[in-house]
Order: C-alpha cells, then sequence, then structure tokens
C-alpha cells in the first residue's frame, strides 16, 4: 500500500446468501465507529442464491464519497471471486481466505486464512461471513471490544445464542488477522483515524430519500417493489407508525400512481417511488396529475433497460422517458440528487415544490446512488413542519381559478363549504367539462405558466474550481462526487466542475456557466448523451465532449479520471 495513500479499499465477494451486505454493513459502522471516514457501494446479480455479488467498502482519514476500482484487500468467501473481479486486481492486491477460494491466475499477495474452520471454532451457529468481518478487523487493528459492541448493537433483539457466536467469530477471525500482521504478511494502512466523527450519521442514497421525504411532511407512500427504489418503501414503513405514514404495497403500479393521487386530493402529501419499468406503467396517472393540477411526487430509481434489462444494475438512461411522458402539455420539476445531502434536500423540496406549483416533480436517482452510503454530518431540519398549501373554500370557489401565475387556491373536500370539483376532461374555472376551444386555449395556457413560475425556483447548478477555468466537466446526478475525485486525482488547476442537482426546467445561469469555460465535457451513464442533449438545447451551448458509460456498472473514479486525462489538454 502506497506511504501517500489516504484510504484503504476493502472488498468481499461471495454468493448471494452468504451475508455479504452483512458483513459490509457492521464493517462500516465498525470503521465508523473507530473514527475513519467510510463509503460502501455494492454490485449484485439479479438473484436469489448464488452467483458472484461484491460490495467495496472505502475507509480513511479524508472523506471518501465515490467508487474506486482499486482493490487493496479482497476477502473472497466463495469460489468464482477472484475471475469475477480479476480485472480489478493488481500486484499491490492481498487476498486473503480459504486456499481454494484463492485460486485464479490473477496477480497479488495471497494470505491463507482458515475461515471455516475458525467459525467451527466458534459454535455451531457462528456464521463464516463474521470470521471474515474479524479478519477484516485484526488486519486493520481495530479494537476487539469495538468490534464486539458493534456486533451486539447490530443484531440487537436476535437470537442471544447467535449473537455471541457472531462475537466469538469475529474474535477469532480478529485474531488471525492479527498474527498476520504480527508476521509481516500485511502492512495495516499508513493514515490515522480522525476521530472527529462519532456524531456523524451513516446512511444509504435510499435512507436519505426517505428522510427527506419525511422531512417534506410525506404522510402516504403507495408503490409496487421493483428495485432499486424499494429501499424507499422499506425503510419508510419502517418509520409508518413514529411518523404517522400510511404506506400502501399496491397490487400494481397504475393502483399505486392512482392511490398517490387520491392522497393529495383528500389534502396529504403523497409519494411513489418506482424503477423506470414500473414509471412506464404510472403514466396514465402522471398525465391525469397535469390535468387535474394536482401535486405529485415520484421517485425514479433508475436501472438499465429496455424492459427488465439488468434490474440489479445501475443507469441513467431514464432522464427523456421522465422528461417526455405523459401525452398532452403541462409543466413537471425534474430533481437529481448526486449527494446523500443533495438526497435529503431534494426529495423535501420536491414536496414543497409540487403543492406550491400543483405540477408533478420527479426525484431522479440510480441503484448505484441508492444503494451507496457513507458518514455525513445530521441534516440540517431546521424550520418547523412544511406549509400545507391548501384553502378553506367558500360557497363559490372555484378549483381552477385563472391567476397571474396559473396556481390556483387549492381546496381539499370537506375543509370549507365550496364544491372541489376535479376532472380529466377539459374544463373550466370551476372544474366542470367544457368543449369551449377558446377556453381550451385559456386553461393550456393557465397550466404552462406554472411551469415558467417553477422554472424561476429552479435549483442553480453548482461552480467548483477555478471561475476563469479553461475547461469545464458537467455532471448530473450520481456521477457528481465521482468527478469531484477524479479532478483531485488529476490535480488540474485549470479545470472545474459543474454539478447539476436539477435537470429540468434548467436555471437560468446555466448557460452562463457554460460560456465560462473555453471547452465543455458531459459524463453520464447512458449510451446517447440524455443530458448533455437536453443542456445544449436548452442553453444553446455546445457540448464538445462526452464520457459515457453503459454497462450497468457505476463510473470510477479512476474511469473518469483516465477519460478526463485524455480529453483537457495542458499541464495539471
Amino acid at each position: 500500500m502506497s506511504a501517500d495513500r489516504t484510504d484503504i479499499s476493502i472488498v468481499l465477494c461471495g454468493e448471494a446468501g452468504q451475508g455479504i451486505q452483512t458483513v459490509e454493513n457492521v464493517l462500516v459502522r465498525l470503521l465508523k465507529r473507530s473514527g475513519f471516514h467510510v463509503f460502501a457501494t455494492k454490485e449484485y446479480m439479479s438473484r436469489i442464491r448464488g452467483g458472484v455479488n461484491s460490495t467495496v467498502i472505502r475507509a480513511g482519514g479524508e472523506r471518501v464519497r465515490a467508487y474506486s476500482e482499486r482493490i487493496d484487500l479482497l476477502l473472497p468467501l466463495g469460489r468464482g471471486g477472484l475471475r469475477h473481479l480479476a480485472r480489478r486486481i493488481s500486484a499491490e492486491t492481498v487476498l486473503a481466505g480459504e486456499p481454494e477460494h484463492l485460486e485464479g491466475d490473477v496477480p497479488g499477495a495471497r494470505l491463507e486464512v482458515p475461515l471455516k474452520r475458525l467459525a467451527a471454532e466458534a459454535g455451531s451457529k457462528a456464521p463464516v461471513n463474521m470470521a471474515a468481518l474479524g479478519v477484516a478487523a485484526g488486519l486493520l487493528a481495530l479494537e476487539g471490544e469495538v468490534v464486539a459492541r458493534v456486533i451486539r448493537e447490530t443484531f440487537s433483539g436476535k437470537d442471544q445464542a447467535q449473537v455471541e457466536a457472531n462475537v466469538v467469530a469475529a474474535a477469532k477471525g480478529a485474531e488471525a488477522g492479527r498474527n498476520l500482521v504480527r508476521g509481516g504478511f500485511f502492512r495495516p494502512p499508513p493514515f490515522r483515524a480522525v476521530n472527529d466523527v462519532s456524531e456523524e450519521i451513516v446512511l444509504s442514497g435510499a435512507e436519505a430519500v426517505g428522510l427527506g421525504a419525511l422531512a417534506g411532511g410525506c404522510d402516504f407512500l403507495s408503490s409496487y417493489p421493483m428495485s432499486p427504489s424499494t429501499g424507499v418503501m422499506t425503510f419508510l414503513a419502517g418509520r409508518a407508525k413514529d411518523f404517522g405514514v400510511v404506506v400502501e404495497q399496491a397490487e400494481d403500479e397504475i393502483s399505486a400512481v392512482n392511490m398517490a393521487l387520491g392522497a393529495w386530493y383528500a389534502g396529504g402529501r403523497a409519494m411513489v417511488t418506482t424503477s423506470g419499468g414500473g414509471f412506464a406503467l404510472m403514466v396514465e396517472g402522471l398525465s391525469l396529475a397535469g390535468m387535474l393540477e394536482s401535486p405529485l411526487v415520484i421517485h425514479v430509481g433508475q436501472r438499465p433497460g429496455p424492459a427488465t434489462g439488468l434490474p440489479t444494475r445501475t443507469e441513467q438512461a431514464d432522464l427523456e422517458f421522465v422528461l417526455r411522458a405523459g401525452h398532452g402539455e403541462f409543466p413537471r420539476v425534474i430533481l437529481a440528487p448526486g449527494t446523500l445531502e443533495e438526497g435529503f434536500d431534494l426529495t423535501r423540496r420536491a414536496f414543497d415544490t409540487a403543492d406550491r406549483y400543483q405540477i408533478p416533480v420527479f426525484i431522479l436517482s440510480d441503484q448505484y446512488f441508492m444503494d451507496s452510503l457513507y458518514n455525513l454530518p445530521p441534516f440540517d431540519v431546521a424550520g418547523g413542519p412544511p406549509e400545507r398549501r391548501f384553502v378553506r373554500t367558500a360557497k363559490d370557489y372555484r378549483r381552477y381559478a385563472l391567476t397571474p401565475d396559473g396556481v390556483s387556491p387549492r381546496g381539499i373536500p370537506g375543509f370549507g363549504e365550496g364544491l372541489v370539483s376535479v376532472d380529466s376532461d377539459e374544463h373550466d374555472e370551476e372544474g366542470h367539462i367544457t368543449e369551449d376551444l377558446k377556453l381550451r386555449k385559456v386553461m393550456v395556457e393557465k397550466r404552462l405558466r406554472k411551469g415558467a413560475a417553477a422554472a424561476g425556483a429552479a435549483v442553480a447548478p453548482r461552480w467548483t474550481g477555478p471561475a476563469e477555468a479553461k475547461d469545464v466537466v458537467v455532471s448530473w446526478g450520481s456521477t457528481g462526487p465521482i468527478i469531484e475525485e477524479a479532478l483531485g486525482v488529476l490535480g488540474r488547476r485549470d479545470a472545474a466542475h459543474l454539478h447539476f442537482a436539477q435537470v429540468h426546467p434548467l436555471h437560468a445561469d446555466a448557460g452562463a456557466l457554460l460560456r465560462r469555460a473555453r471547452r465543455r465535457v458531459c459524463v453520464e451513464g447512458n449510451a446517447t448523451g440524455q443530458f448533455r442533449r437536453l443542456l445544449e438545447a436548452a442553453s444553446g451551448v455546445s457540448i464538445e465532449h462526452g464520457i459515457l458509460k453503459y454497462d450497468g456498472l457505476p463510473f470510477s473514479v479512476e474511469e473518469v479520471a483516465e477519460g478526463l486525462g485524455g480529453l483537457l489538454d495542458g499541464g495539471g
């Protein structure tokens, strides 16, 4: 391991069902409890048992928030792991595990560790994955008492005999790891713990979106499970009683979106969470929201398509679908978080924006974002409960009253004396069906004025780097932190990063910011450069280069650094 390295990259791999995710969950919290910054993400096959899955955990003395291909320590728990990860294994990689799991024509130093025997010595209930966890802890010189405490906390409420077997298996693995260090077979990382992260929290993207929904006043969620969005539903379901949220697993996505519209009509704040294939079934409901002028929050966790595609992988290929979905013309807002802070803030904002302008608002994430986790300071939830923008209706209430900005006072049934009439057909100000063609034109323009008003409140893109940069690298959504680290690796002082957390409508400053630089590069996870085209059309600025990826895996820091290094001219 290089002496100037500020983090270590640990990878565990094995079959589905071997508890790889459990080790990730415990090890991340153990490293954070030990005073390290942590980041983790995973890649997994679409199967319940078998195959090869892996998780990467980065820990260091500085914040880490991006996926790296580098492997410093690899712990394979089954056969095929080395072959699966061969492209990422280097001569500096240390491979530790059962001898039969270290077979394969790959470089790296091999450390034989009898994980099965260590687990068996801990008792019949002890799993091999806890012995592997212990080996990692021993190699990294983590304190045994802290290891035991974190395991007991993680599995609190479980069978106590099982919990203690986990503790013993981890202790035996840790001793094996420490022996490898004592024997000079492994050198611990050269960096030190930062010790100032004790008050920070560890969250995944799914949890950040879920917390943002709670902060935004969400009291109803209806969804049909579909990876990678299901994490939001399970998170809210687990906290439904504490926060007064109704979580309904609908029979299909069509029912889910219509339930959400019904909840908004009754005065609630509702969200649906889905993926591209599920959203395809919701499109008619989306158009209904446009005609009803109903608020609606839709979270779409992107994965590769078309159809079922790669259901457990990642991609940023649904932007144009979400942007153009629906028949007829009506406004919408699309938010695309790149950091967990944005996941929280933008989801919270989505509810306020939907309520304020009575339009559909999308939170557009992806599998990589949803399944990544790291430590960060607690979110700022100042401001009190969200404002619910419905009015007490008078007898002469008109649901679609014409206003300068197109936003009509929104009433809800039973709150006041007025009749709250809504209709999927074209309608007059009172909500009655009409075929008055002049009024039709007036109502279309009314709805579009809401979009113009919402555009005036768009989230500004974030410029990082010199104001007069020669080159600017553009990102949206989850690619943002990866580009930040890649530019740091390159050490470019003449390049800047422009990150878009709102991709539609774009902020008015987008064009001016793009024109700051002489050359522009857009990095995105799809095959056709969807955001690049959207940005060029909206700003009138040419984006000279694009770096694209669409194999189902996220961009790595190394890939982006290599791609940018070949495009950006001049010195560092």
